[in-house]
């Protein structure tokens, strides 16, 4: 595997973030296993820029944390005053100014935006604490396997913050609006039988079986063809957002009239 070479070299580094290409399938590595992966702003723009200069032949994209957990979250060290190297503090964002303070956070959110776009399947593998940024950065991607000692949190609230990376609206979408609520107003930790039970993840597997079970997931959604997956998130995806019957049925035969073209088009370059 290897990290193409428009993705800038230094930014990972400092950001303490791999990113390895093998083929169609990416692979997000956040590598602070000592902090365990506590997340920094430098984490974001990394994550946005991989997804800006994406190569678009890779149709999968693994997002995982190094060592024994996800994402324990914000670095911690945001929140104490305590000044971290290249890294605007909270109280810095809140001195630019209500537009520039939005502005910034916007560029925050795209790192984990992008992880939505039907143009390819992101897999979350979670393994260990998934907290506040760590559930967000989960929730991002279309599928997430656990391994059974996951364990999630949005801790935002309890901090006296809000979710503010995209995750309310996957949340949402995962466990209705109730149950939402409930667990981001307490914080309370949501072990892998219960996320499996309410619908947050798709499988629970034994620690050490994580990484094969992903890989399996990988292998099945790249076998169907490109067209097809993208066509299907996206109507997914529509539904989800609320679309009416009759907008839903005409994206339908909208997009399956497209498949039908470019099917078309590939058998009769096979004569």
């Amino acid at each position: 595997m290897s990290a193409p070479t428009a993705i800038d070299a230094d930014l990972l580094e400092r950001a303490r973030v791999r990113f390895e290409v093998d083929g169609a399938r990416a692979t997000i590595t956040l590598d602070r296993p000592d902090v365990l992966n506590a997340q920094t702003p430098s984490t974001w723009v990394a994550l946005r820029t991989i997804g800006e200069q994406l190569d678009p032949d890779v149709r999968v994209v693994v997002v995982r944390g190094s060592g024994r957990a996800f994402s324990a979250g914000l670095d911690r060290r945001m929140f104490s005053g305590e000044r971290v190297e290249g890294e605007p503090g909270l109280a810095e964002i809140t001195a630019r100014g209500p537009e520039a303070g939005a502005a910034l956070i916007a560029e925050f959110q795209e790192g984990f935006r992008w992880l939505r776009d039907p143009a390819r399947v992101t897999i979350a593998a979670v393994r260990g604490h998934a907290i506040g940024a760590g559930f967000q950065l989960a929730l991002a991607c279309d599928f997430r396997v656990a391994a059974d000692d996951a364990r999630f949190s949005m801790a935002e609230t309890s901090l006296g913050l809000v979710p503010d990376l995209g995750g309310t609206l996957p949340l949402v979408r995962l466990v209705g609006y109730s149950r939402a609520a409930e667990i981001c107003l307490t914080g309370r930790r949501v072990d892998a039988e219960e996320a499996l039970r309410i619908g947050l993840v798709n499988n629970v597997v034994p620690g050490p079986d994580l990484d094969a079970a992903v890989d399996d997931l990988t292998a099945q959604v790249l076998r169907p063809l490109p067209g097809a997956v993208r066509e299907t998130l996206a109507l997914l995806s529509s539904a989800a957002d609320g679309a009416t019957e009759q907008e839903q049925l005409l994206a339908e035969r909208t997009a399956q009239l497209r498949r039908l073209a470019e099917l078309s088009a590939l058998a009769g370059a096979g004569d």
